[in-house]
């Protein structure tokens, strides 16, 4: 054997995965590195996931809470508008009478002079 080429050899077995500009790692290495750093994105991933899925649930109850609000605020509503529309009804029974409108036409009088004294003396 030619002893210039065992070391050759040697020396080609000693720097065995460096290149120029770094080391370079060996396969089995590398993929250990390449599934490890899949595990964190994973995990990562899974955190993001469930971070969204307690998100969207939060909205979820949250928009049903608006829901019932706005479904109890229409129901006051509506008996609101019926309680009005009562007292817009008798209100026009009261107008129908001359004697009625009189008894108004007084009575806003009335007012109308005594909220110019209250706030002259004021």
């Amino acid at each position: 054997m030619n002893p210039r080429r065992d070391m050759r050899n040697g020396r080609v077995a000693l720097f065995d995965g460096i290149e120029e500009g770094g080391i370079r790692a060996s396969s089995s290495y590398s993929h250990e590195i390449d599934e490890h750093e899949n595990e964190r994105a994973m995990e990562g991933l899974q955190d993001r996931v469930n971070l969204l899925k307690r998100l969207s649930g939060d909205i979820h109850e949250e928009v049903d809470s608006h829901n019932r609000m706005l479904d109890r605020m229409g129901n006051d509503m509506d008996a609101s508008r019926g309680i009005l529309s009562g007292t817009m009804d008798k209100f026009k029974m009261v107008f129908e009478t001359k004697s009625s409108r009189r008894m108004f036409t007084l009575v806003a009088s009335f007012v109308v002079i005594f909220l110019v004294i209250y706030y002259l003396t004021k």
